[in-house]
């Protein structure tokens, strides 16, 4: 029997030290050559002269150092942190070569320049937006996550609504099937002149955007899900007397779930790059209206700083979905494996 069997283990493994062990990676030996990396940017950063003065230098070589040393303690001391501990393993071949892309990065910029500024940025200008311009950015996210949450949650629900109507009903499939052949490979941010004149504020025009890019994939495979559910599980509801709504609510909406989370994961992705498009057409706040701010004025660190926010924004947006859906799926466990 397997060492990861859970029956000898008694499900004290995380799942995280499970995933390390089948890659077979060798964790503490991986965490001392981080912290070896680690300790190199830091020094690196610290010793090796710019080639134009940058400030901020000296915090972001101890903060590589911190980093050097929080791996470098996880390495030695194993699993005595817990779940912190297991997470650090577990992603310890990407702190290695997250230490190689920063030492690569500095030198590329700071110390010899050949990606000439302003168009390519050093990471002490990148964390010097972060310290000095953090009011301004966290408004924009601020704002942006507000009207992610208005669109997406209006183009889920409406989404999620018709794709059941038209999965379960032949006659609403027949009418509504051509609209959204004709309207949902149409990318939302064509819609933008129209929306903007018929929606009274560019706020409202710019949640109108985002909840139609969400709609059209949840939408789809809603459909999909209610379609395909296995029709004795109707049978067999219909034997022991369910009404239709019972059907609807306790059969085919929960055998479909899996297929819905697919369309809001997609809808999450294509409301993403809506948001942007539109905040840099519309609104007054908002990370589109930093990124087009910040082109402006060719402040391209500001630029690639809110990049940065935007991509760790989106996969903190994904991660928070699939923990909806492993505890809204809990009882399909074992089944779901995407």
């Amino acid at each position: 029997m397997s060492s990861l069997d859970p029956a000898l283990t008694g499900g004290a493994e995380t799942s995280v030290g499970k995933g390390i062990q089948r890659i077979g990676w060798n964790a503490s030996l991986t965490g001392i050559l981080a912290a070896l990396g680690w300790t190199g940017a830091a020094a690196l950063i610290e010793y090796w002269p710019e080639i134009i003065p940058q400030p901020y230098g000296r915090e972001l070589a101890l903060i590589s150092l911190a980093v050097a040393v929080a791996t470098a303690f996880v390495a030695v001391t194993g699993t005595l942190l817990g779940q912190f501990a297991s997470t650090v393993r577990y992603y310890g071949p990407w702190l290695v070569v997250a230490s190689l892309v920063l030492v690569g990065w500095e030198i590329l910029t700071a110390k010899t320049g050949i990606l000439p500024v302003p168009f390519f940025s050093s990471p002490q200008s990148i964390l010097e937006v972060y310290l000095d311009d953090y009011e301004r950015l966290g408004i924009s996210v601020w704002y942006s996550i507000l009207l992610l949450a208005k669109g997406y949650f209006f183009g889920a629900v409406t989404g999620f609504l018709i794709g059941t109507t038209i999965g379960w009903s032949r006659s609403a499939a027949y009418w509504v099937h051509p609209v959204l052949r004709l309207i949902g490979p149409l990318p939302a941010t064509a819609w933008l002149p129209l929306a903007f004149f018929i929606f009274p504020t560019s706020g409202s025009a710019s949640v109108f955007l985002i909840a139609l890019a969400t709609a059209f994939p949840v939408t789809i495979l809603t459909w999909s899900g209610i379609a395909s559910v296995n029709r004795d599980y109707y049978d067999i509801a219909r034997t022991l007397g369910a009404k239709p709504s019972f059907l609807i609510l306790k059969v085919a909406i929960p055998a479909a779930l899996p297929h819905v989370f697919v369309g809001l994961f997609m809808g999450l992705g294509t409301s993403f790059a809506v948001l942007v498009v539109a905040e840099m057409l519309g609104v007054k706040a908002g990370l589109g209206w930093y990124l087009q701010w910040a082109q402006g004025w060719a402040a391209y660190n500001n630029m690639y700083a809110a990049l940065l926010v935007m991509a760790l924004m989106c996969s903190g947006l994904i991660t928070m979905l699939f923990r909806v859906r492993d505890w809204t799926l809990s009882w399909q466990k074992g089944l779901v494996r995407w």
